[in-house]
């Protein structure tokens, strides 16, 4: 839905009068600064009208608003973008005043910590949430004025922490789990990060020792958000949001999300090919004292046997593996539904997969294209960012056989960078470009490589 109506018109009407306001400005004097005709200015804040995206550039220098104007007129789409791409109302505190009243009011953010306070009826308010402008808090399609009542207390800095707030974020981090596998980083990094500091601020005014709960679904949302910013190719942003889940996960003596932490910087240091790192996290994370499940100690001991691949170390490899596949299958009913979501779901077929890289890195090209073409089978291409993942590591893989199938792989590269490029997702950006430099060195001669080049250069990633 656009926002190209009245909800947007007034919000944004109403900022203006208060920045212009704030700024000691007449409405005569902004019109001058900022070249724009005065009865339009004037219709703009009664909320009638809105400028273009030029003039609100204008309008917005004008008054110092830092960018909110800006921000409040690209709610307004006009191209074809995923609306999970689209910007999203910056959120400070939201107040929805009781049933007598038909008002809502809500604080919006300036870039340099400012606030200004709107008010819009609960229709506008509703045509705002059914848009998806309020996704920092409500995601897009909810309409539910209660549920947003709930959420309200959490930014009005309320002292409880309602188990049911608590319970509607969890649902969420479950939900961006699922669509990360559709859709990639790119897509949820904005929305779960805006969710994670409306989580904090609720840490920050809730009464000391109450937090418990919150504090174990912090560490989540921040493990989660380590995840997408590692998958986005930024492993500095990646250890910091790791960082920060093990802070919060040890504040509650949460071991399990502890050790799993430490598995996950041990991925991190697989991205920068650091074999020594990935081993001795991975091997750190099998001695977190305390109740670490037998399904958290597999997927240390595959983390393991990965970076002995790494190191070229076939036999370790093997090891290490044999051992994570033995706890699975002698543990295939170890649940813990306050797991971390990727754990929940690890098990057998996951393993296989995870392994193929190792086989790949260990010289058995073979065995990791047979095990490649089962999982792309297994895939949905709903799926889009594991299932062109699969794919580029395939296309890599039988390059790396004995028998190398370099048209097969190029085949395989367009395919990927072509359903993978919407998802920002480096891992399959890194795979790509590996691809391109291998045929670029021992089959430079081939006419269809430029085309694979091309792809992957415009793929990023």
């Amino acid at each position: 839905m656009d926002l190209d109506g009245d909800a947007l018109r007034h919000v944004f009407g109403v900022a203006l009068r208060r920045l212009r306001t704030d700024a000691g400005m007449s409405l005569r004097a902004l019109s001058t600064k900022a070249c724009y005709d005065f009865s339009r200015l004037s219709r703009v804040e009664r909320g009638e009208h809105l400028p273009s995206p030029e003039l609100t550039k204008a309008i917005d220098t004008a008054v110092n608003a830092g960018g909110l104007l800006t921000t409040l007129r690209s709610l307004t789409p006009k191209s074809e973008a995923a609306p999970a791409g689209r910007p999203a109302l910056p959120l400070a505190g939201l107040h929805v005043n009781d049933g007598h009243s038909d008002s809502v009011t809500m604080d919006l953010w300036t870039p340099d910590g400012r606030t200004v306070r709107v008010a819009l009826s609960r229709r506008q308010f509703a045509q705002l949430l059914a848009s998806g402008a309020l996704r920092t808090v409500l995601p897009a399609g909810v309409t539910d004025t209660d549920q947003a009542e709930r959420i309200s207390k959490v930014l009005d800095g309320q002292h409880q922490v309602d188990p049911q707030v608590l319970g509607y974020f969890a649902r969420l981090l479950n939900e961006h789990f699922t669509a990360d596998r559709m859709l990639g980083p790119r897509q949820l990094v904005d929305t779960t990060l805006a969710q994670l500091q409306v989580l904090d601020r609720l840490r920050r005014t809730a009464a000391p020792g109450t937090t418990e709960l919150l504090l174990r679904l912090l560490a989540q949302y921040a493990e989660f958000a380590g995840w997408l910013h590692q998958d986005l190719g930024d492993t500095t942003a990646a250890m910091y949001w790791s960082d920060r889940a093990s802070q919060w996960a040890q504040a509650t003596g949460d071991y399990p999300m502890v050790a799993y932490l430490l598995i996950r910087k041990s991925n991190i240091a697989l991205l920068n090919h650091d074999a020594r790192e990935v081993i001795e996290l991975a091997a750190a994370a099998r001695k977190v004292p305390g109740a670490v499940s037998p399904r958290l100690h597999a997927l240390a001991a595959q983390q393991e046997a990965r970076g002995w691949a790494l190191y070229h170390d076939a036999h370790r490899f093997q090891q290490a593996l044999e051992t994570a596949a033995t706890l699975l299958r002698d543990h295939p009913a170890d649940d813990d539904p306050a797991a971390p979501v990727y754990l929940q779901q690890y098990n057998l077929d996951v393993l296989e997969e995870q392994a193929a890289s190792g086989y790949r890195a260990c010289g058995q090209a073979e065995t990791a294209v047979q095990i490649l073409e089962r999982k792309i089978r297994a895939t949905g291409t709903h799926l889009q960012r594991d299932h062109s993942h699969l794919l580029a590591k395939l296309a890599n893989t039988v390059l790396a056989t004995k028998e190398p199938e370099p048209d097969r792989a190029i085949n395989l590269g367009l395919r990927s960078a072509a359903a993978g490029r919407f998802t920002g997702s480096a891992r399959i950006g890194q795979e790509l470009r590996m691809l391109d430099s291998t045929l670029a060195r021992r089959w430079r001669s081939l006419s269809v490589r430029q085309e694979l080049h091309e792809a992957v250069t415009a793929f990023g990633g």
